[in-house]
C-alpha cells in the first residue's frame, strides 16, 4: 500500500501563490507579519517587489489591499483567520466587499486544530462572518490538490474571495485530474456505493461554502433521506448552516451537524483536540445512526 501524503493546506497555498506569479505579473501579495506561519513568505523570496507586508495591523493591510485591487492589481491579503476575518471585518466589508475588488483574503491558522495557540488563535467563527457578507465567495479546500487548485480559481474569479486554510497536515483526497469548480460539489462516494445495513448513504465535499451547491444537496437528500454535516467551525454560521437553508427550503429532512457545539477552543495537540471537540470518525459515525434513525 502506498503511504499516505499529508499536507497543510497552507502549504499549498503558499506555492499555489508562486505559480501565480510566474503567471500574473499583476498579482500582489501581502502579508501582516505572519509570512513565515501562512507561507507567504515564499513568495516574498521570489517577488520581493511584488510584496508587501503591513506589519501586525491587519485593518490597515485590508485597507491598503483595496487601494491596489482599486488600480487593477489582483491582491493575496494573508493572515490568521482570527486576524483576518475577525479583526478586520470592518474593512473587509466596507473597503472590499462593498466596491466588490479583486482582493483574495488567504486566511490560515483556522479552526481548532491551532492546538497549542489555543482560544485566541482557535477560529471557528469565520465562515459565519463572510457569509454574511454580501459579494463575498468562500473557499475551504479538504486537501493540498483543492488548495491549489481554489487559489488558481480565486485568481481567475472576478470579485473578492476569502480562502480558509489548515495549520495541521491532512491526507490527500484528490488526485492531479481532479477538477475544481466555484460553486460546485463533488461526490466522493455515491449512495449505491456506499450501503450498511439496506441504508444508502453518499459522502459529498462541499469544499465552496459560497456559493453552496444546493442541487447536489438536493440530490443526496434524496437518495439517502437524511444529511449529517461535518466541519471544522462552529455549528452555528458555517456549512451546517449553509446546509440546513437548503434542506429547509427545497427538500426538508432530518439534518445533523457535526462540529465545535458553540464553545471555544482550548490550548492543546491538534490531533487530540479534535477528538475532544468531536471532530472525527467516530462521532460523525455516531450522527450518521442518529440521523438514520430521524428518517
Amino acid at each position: 500500500m502506498a503511504d499516505i501524503i499529508k499536507t497543510a493546506t497552507r502549504d499549498a497555498y503558499g506555492k499555489a501563490l508562486i505559480e501565480l506569479g510566474h503567471k500574473d505579473k499583476n498579482v500582489i501579495v501581502m502579508d501582516s507579519d505572519l509570512a513565515e506561519a501562512t507561507r507567504t513568505g515564499k513568495f516574498k523570496k521570489e517577488f520581493p517587489d511584488r510584496f508587501f507586508d503591513s506589519g501586525i495591523a491587519e485593518c490597515d493591510m485590508m485597507c491598503i489591499a483595496a487601494g491596489l485591487a482599486a488600480t487593477g492589481h489582483t491582491v493575496f491579503a494573508s493572515s490568521f483567520a482570527m486576524f483576518a476575518a475577525g479583526r478586520a471585518f470592518e474593512q473587509i466589508r466596507n473597503s472590499i466587499a462593498y466596491p466588490n475588488l479583486n482582493v483574495k483574503i488567504g486566511a490560515t491558522h483556522a479552526g481548532i486544530s491551532v492546538g497549542e495557540d489555543g482560544a485566541s488563535h482557535q477560529c471557528c467563527e469565520d465562515i459565519a462572518l463572510m457569509r454574511s457578507i454580501p459579494n463575498m465567495v468562500i473557499l475551504n479546500p479538504a486537501d493540498d490538490v483543492e488548495a491549489r487548485l481554489c487559489v488558481l480559481a480565486a485568481a481567475e474569479h472576478d470579485g473578492p474571495v476569502y480562502m480558509r486554510f489548515g495549520r495541521l497536515a491532512v491526507p490527500r483526497v484528490f488526485d492531479d485530474n481532479y477538477n475544481f469548480e466555484i460553486g460546485k460539489g463533488n461526490v466522493l462516494i455515491a449512495a449505491e456505493n456506499l450501503k450498511a445495513d439496506g441504508i444508502s448513504a453518499r459522502v459529498v465535499n462541499m469544499a465552496t461554502i459560497k456559493p453552496i451547491d444546493s442541487d447536489i444537496i438536493v440530490d443526496s437528500v434524496k437518495k439517502t433521506g437524511a444529511v449529517v454535516t461535518a466541519e471544522e467551525h462552529n455549528i452555528i454560521g458555517g456549512l451546517g448552516s449553509a446546509v440546513t437553508e437548503v434542506v429547509c427550503e427545497k427538500c426538508p429532512a432530518p439534518v445533523l451537524r457535526v462540529g465545535v457545539e458553540d464553545v471555544f477552543g482550548r490550548s492543546g495537540p491538534a490531533v487530540e483536540l479534535l477528538h475532544i471537540y468531536g471532530l472525527d470518525a467516530a462521532h460523525i459515525e455516531e450522527k450518521a445512526k442518529e440521523a438514520i434513525k430521524l428518517k
